[in-house]
């Protein structure tokens, strides 16, 4: 669609803070030099994938951002006034799903854009 369009694609990846669990008393621990391997690596994949898949069929560009995956997708859709938001789902159900939660459930219903869903492939 990107191609068709003439669109530019935004490939998001958001890196959740990482919290470790208390010890010794001194409360929750941050790690932040693990979080700084997570963004570059997911750099790199991201950079890789935009290479391999999309090449010059479109124009891409990766973006890394560190906080909860639903609210970073809807601020960057707002930031850079995108069109049209497209989400992978997991296919979660149940207490799983009541659990967890779902990404693409909540940016479905939050975002100020349409939202286009994609259910992963069965095996």
């Amino acid at each position: 669609m990107a191609e068709q369009y003439g669109a530019t694609l935004f490939l998001i990846y958001v890196v959740e803070p990482t919290i470790y669990p208390a010890d010794l008393g001194f409360g929750q621990v941050v790690m932040p030099g693990v979080e700084e391997e997570m963004k570059n690596k997911s750099a790199e994949e991201l950079k890789s994938l935009i290479e391999r898949e999309i090449g010059d069929k479109a124009k891409a560009e990766a973006v890394i951002r560190m906080g909860k995956p639903h609210q970073e997708i809807l601020a960057e859709a707002e930031e850079k006034k995108i069109d049209l938001i497209v989400l992978a789902t997991h296919g979660h159900t149940g207490v799983e799903q009541m659990l967890f939660g779902s990404t693409a459930m909540r940016v479905v219903r939050l975002a100020k854009c349409p939202v286009m869903t994609i259910r992963p492939q069965s095996e």
